[in-house]
């Protein structure tokens, strides 16, 4: 038995179904490749956030300990090593709370921390305020 050839109609239906089926991957590659680059970007935006967050706790934790002078109202400083690219600001200011017979409470003070940081080419910060001597 012989065949029919393909009409020349059937032959560009063909054509134009592959090229339509390659334009719909194309589409589909373009959108996972947004997808893994807001992924990425994603994941570098909390990796900052959290070497922030872990500054700020180095930051407090000296406070607390006694580590760092209590002289000093405002302290501005670049840190370096795995927290390079940070720059932490502290304010110290007297507090004004009172006990429960209406006495101030001395040597008190609210101090605040931010930690700053360049995230492309936006300035990110993070702060954190509590109560210490």
């Amino acid at each position: 038995m012989k065949s029919l050839p393909a009409s020349r109609g059937t032959r560009a239906f063909l054509l134009f179904e592959v090229m339509l089926g390659v334009a719909i991957f194309a589409i589909g590659v373009i959108a996972l490749g947004q997808a893994v680059n807001n992924c990425m970007q994603a994941e570098a935006a909390r990796a900052d956030d959290q070497r922030a967050r872990m500054a700020l706790q180095s930051q407090m934790s000296e406070i607390e300990a006694g580590l760092k002078p209590q002289l000093v109202t405002k302290y501005s400083a670049q840190l370096d090593g795995m927290f390079s690219g940070i720059t932490i600001n502290e304010t110290r200011t007297l507090a004004n709370l009172k006990n429960d017979q209406n006495k101030p409470l001395d040597k008190l003070y609210t101090i605040t921390i931010e930690a700053t940081w360049q995230r492309g080419s936006q300035p990110q910060s993070k702060s954190v305020s509590f109560y210490g001597r």
